[in-house]
């Protein structure tokens, strides 16, 4: 929490003393108005510190919204900020380079360079203006109306030992609702119910993180989440979140109670959970495997899964795997087993995607839809919800309906 603390606290400092320093002093010696401008950054820092040292343990699941608009404020003054200092810092870049070469090549001073090395500062202040404002306008969209356009994308799997009876069957998948972090918008999980079943999909699966931190966090939407139909059911497995390791539990079995009331409350919702196990799906005459593991990611995330036990008695069938984090595909999937599709989720493609393009990519090879080693294959959904930061711009909100092919060799 003291290292997100920092970070925060230089996000905000970093532009704003440039920015005070470069523009705001040499525009105005009034103490009032150079004060003014460090109203914001003042009360945001302020805020957050009552947040998080002074409103007890489990801020974050305590004040999931306060924080969450807390978040959302401080992208809307430091990123503007940050860019317009970048590009505005590329402008003095620039105009010491011109400066330079003119020095260099015609010996004029160093502050009187020669055409055609005359370079101003102003179109680059320009552009950071209008970078800001145009960062500004895709964070508000996506803090207000990102978060709940819930996006359907239809692909198509294609292999040939899929078996004929499964030939266009449709598998829907949802990932990473985050339920707490939607307290106070049900009418939002409604939606989402209704836009799924309007797919009328052959199953239903979700590959963890139902929750953010405690699984009480469930309560107030498990009538909703309940009417999640599909012909073959509605299957799940455990996120990284599902575990409660981000709360601050008083006691080992605190901790494991909550996990135990998690998986009743998905039980009750009719959801079937697969933890390190297998079901044998039927359809058309045919039958496919279903498997599911608990998570399984890189450190400092948990590793449950039980792959060869979860496969036992699947041998010869066309297999399905859910597995929450899409880094276990390339660790123990691909290596260890022949299992032809894998359904991940995990990255949220950090919640931004931009011309195809995430910063999540610098984390995760597999990040967001569907990866191929021959003709097996990994699909990463970017989720539904989010944590702490209530914002999606491009990596929206995903209900991936993926159609199995069966083709010939």
């Amino acid at each position: 929490m003291h290292r997100i603390t920092l970070i925060l606290i230089l996000c905000l400092l970093l532009p704003d003393m440039y920015i005070y320093l470069v523009y705001i002093v040499k525009r105005t010696r009034n103490i009032l108005w150079r004060s003014v401008y460090w109203l914001p950054t003042v009360v945001l820092v302020a805020i957050y510190m009552y947040y998080i040292y002074m409103t007890g343990d489990n801020a974050l699941s305590r004040h999931p919204q306060g924080i969450g608009r807390l978040a959302v404020t401080v992208m809307l003054f430091a990123v503007p900020k940050t860019v317009f200092m970048l590009c505005s810092l590329f402008g003095i870049l620039m105009r010491g380079i011109s400066r330079l070469l003119s020095f260099i090549i015609f010996h004029t001073p160093f502050r009187n360079p020669r055409f055609p090395f005359v370079a101003h500062r102003l179109p680059y202040t320009l552009l950071g203006l209008i970078l800001g404002i145009i960062g500004f306008a895709n964070i508000l969209y996506g803090a207000i109306a990102g978060i709940t356009r819930f996006e359907v994308k239809n692909v198509e799997y294609r292999s040939p030992n899929i078996p004929k009876g499964f030939d266009g069957y449709r598998v829907l998948q949802l990932s990473d609702i985050h339920i707490g972090s939607w307290l106070g918008n049900p009418e939002a999980i409604r939606r989402l119910v209704t836009l799924v079943n309007e797919q009328q999909a052959d199953l239903i699966v979700f590959t963890g993180d139902l929750v953010n931190q405690q699984s009480h966090e469930l309560d107030g939407f498990k009538e909703t989440l309940s009417l999640l139909h599909a012909p073959d059911g509605v299957y799940s497995i455990l996120g990284n979140h599902d575990y409660g390791t981000y709360y601050r539990w008083h006691n080992r079995k605190e901790e494991a109670a909550n996990l135990e009331y998690l998986i009743g409350q998905q039980k009750d919702m009719g959801w079937k959970m697969l933890n390190n196990e297998h079901c044998i799906l039927y359809h058309q005459g045919d039958s496919i495997a279903l498997i599911g593991v608990e998570n399984d990611g890189e450190p400092p995330f948990s590793q449950f899964a039980d792959l060869s036990k979860a496969m036992q008695g699947t041998e010869g069938m066309f297999r399905i795997l859910l597995s929450h984090n899409p880094t276990h595909w390339r660790r123990e999937v691909l290596p260890d087993s022949d299992i032809e599709l894998t359904l991940s989720g995990h990255t949220h493609a950090m919640q931004m995607e931009i011309f195809g393009h995430s910063l999540s990519s610098l984390i995760y090879p597999e990040w967001s839809g569907m990866y191929y080693e021959g003709k097996r294959a990994l699909y990463v959904n970017v989720g539904i919800g989010y944590v702490g930061l209530p914002f999606r711009f491009g990596a929206w909100p995903e209900v991936t309906v993926i159609k199995l092919v069966s083709e010939k060799e």
